[in-house]
């Protein structure tokens, strides 16, 4: 007789059910009540391929500040399925790390930025910083105002207090890098791609600005 097969962890069934079914909800309640924060952060970062996806999945949609570091590793993995749903959810995650009440607010900055409202923009990130210091996407997102109205010294301290918090945020590093483009510090423009890159090695848009800045400076030099 064969030996008997192996069980295939619940974590699998309910990943290969959202992949036939497509069914976020149902996936997540599903998870939610059988793992805990902890459980999915610890397979996040040391479970199999199969496992990696589904909690990384998972975090997408129910993680916050404790997430940060699971789903901002796994921008690193060396699946690219695992990368690719870290960089597809890590947004979420980084808007849902304030308290309860600043994400709303946050969420209406957000909008006030894409709308091209930066002055507006700017006050109520810095109403949202006052009450929660370390939320780090309030951070950015003012610094997405400041370099909307040009205050690019001001969206420069925003980004690097930003990487503070939150070491994993790649599109602080791009936008750090922007700064110093209209400042014309192509030097160090071109260090804070290389540090979006190293952070997310997937990201070609920082590869490609990398690229660009270094025949740049060989012309230059």
């Amino acid at each position: 007789m064969g030996e008997p097969k192996r069980k295939r962890p619940t974590i699998h069934q309910l990943y290969r059910r959202f992949l036939n079914r497509e069914d976020s909800a149902g996936f997540v309640r599903a998870v939610s009540q059988i793992y805990t924060s902890a459980t999915l952060h610890r397979l996040a970062t040391g479970g199999d391929r199969l496992s990696r996806r589904a909690a990384i999945l998972a975090i997408s949609y129910l993680g916050g500040r404790e997430s940060m570091h699971s789903i901002g590793h796994a921008l690193q993995d060396s699946d690219r399925i695992v990368r690719l749903l870290a960089e597809d959810g890590i947004r979420a995650v980084w808007f849902r790390a304030g308290e309860s009440n600043q994400t709303l607010k946050l969420q209406r900055v957000a909008r006030l930025n894409s709308c091209g409202q930066f002055e507006l923009a700017a006050d109520l990130a810095t109403q949202v910083i006052n009450a929660d210091p370390g939320y780090a996407e309030a951070w950015n997102q003012r610094a997405i105002a400041a370099y909307g109205m040009h205050d690019y010294y001001e969206a420069i301290a925003d980004c690097q207090a930003t990487l503070e918090l939150n070491p994993y945020h790649f599109p602080a590093a791009t936008g750090l890098a922007h700064c110093y483009l209209e400042m014309d510090d192509q030097s160090s423009a071109l260090e804070a791609f290389r540090l979006a890159l190293k952070i997310y090695p997937d990201s070609e848009y920082a590869r490609s600005r990398i690229r660009q800045l270094i025949r740049s400076l060989e012309l230059d030099s």
